[in-house]
């Protein structure tokens, strides 16, 4: 018996069908975005590693006890700091979003939607009691997606770039936590293009925990070596601070995203 194109998984599983696919990856959350009024993000970049502080204190306790290793669970109590931080800033972030004036949701947080610092933004967000995003990726580890994604923003993508496209599109304001190499990966690409003028907007942009990115990127060295201008240090600004990262994410959003709501890519 003969089907319909649309109902063959087969065919739509297929290599030939890549770019149906693709296609149903920018479609369907667009769509689910204007059904719920969603016009723009803050999104939160981050380790996925980072233990909350409850957490690390129980693993440390457990290294000390059983011979693990002591020092790498140390690292971790002291880097669970940043899940505090992020999940503060996320719930200052939707509390004063909830209170603009529209019917539209403007500035939602929205994470990668895995563990660790993606965690503590929608745990902060969801204590807030806001709405909030989850861009999760189908990989190849146990559970990825967390528990405080609000369930009709709650996302899984293949492809990693149509992923990165919907952080970029909406978003109109940057926090970025110490991370590996998927945080560089999307902090870079976010860079690029602000520097490159290919986003017009100009979302300001945060790097949270000025011990670590001043220890692993030296851009002075960059500017020094001539490869960018000293003026594009001046397209992020780096704080220890939830209170100096609010007023900057704010302040940005209200200078230029508040005045040009239209504003994408």
């Amino acid at each position: 018996m003969s089907r319909k194109a649309y109902h063959d998984t087969t065919f739509l599983g297929s290599r030939e069908a890549r770019p149906l696919r693709i296609l149903a990856e920018y479609l369907e959350p667009e769509s689910r975005f204007a059904r719920l009024g969603v016009k723009d993000t803050i999104i939160f970049f981050g380790s996925a590693r980072i233990r909350d502080p409850e957490t690390a204190a129980r693993e440390l306790a457990e290294a000390e006890r059983d011979g693990g290793d002591v020092e790498r669970a140390r690292m971790r109590v002291e880097m669970s700091r940043y899940y505090d931080a992020t999940r503060v800033l996320a719930a200052r972030l939707s509390q004063w979003s909830s209170e603009l004036d529209g019917e539209e949701r403007r500035f939602v947080v929205c994470t990668g939607g895995g563990p660790g610092i993606m965690e503590a933004a929608n745990r902060g967000a969801h204590e807030a009691g806001a709405l909030n995003i989850g861009l999760s990726i189908t990989i190849p580890v146990d559970e990825f997606q967390n528990d405080y994604i609000s369930p009709e923003l709650a996302f899984e993508f293949h492809y990693f770039f149509m992923r990165k496209f919907w952080f970029t599109y909406l978003a109109k304001g940057v926090v970025v936590m110490p991370g590996g190499f998927g945080t560089m990966d999307e902090l870079f690409e976010l860079m690029t293009l602000i520097q490159t003028l290919k986003m017009k907007k100009r979302p300001p942009v945060v790097l949270f925990g000025r011990e670590f990115w001043n220890e692993v990127l030296n851009l002075d060295a960059l500017v020094r070596y001539g490869t960018i201008d000293a003026g594009d240090l001046e397209l992020f600004t780096i704080t220890d601070s939830v209170d100096e990262a609010f007023d900057h994410i704010t302040a940005g959003l209200k200078a230029h995203a508040m005045t040009t709501p239209g504003a994408r890519l």
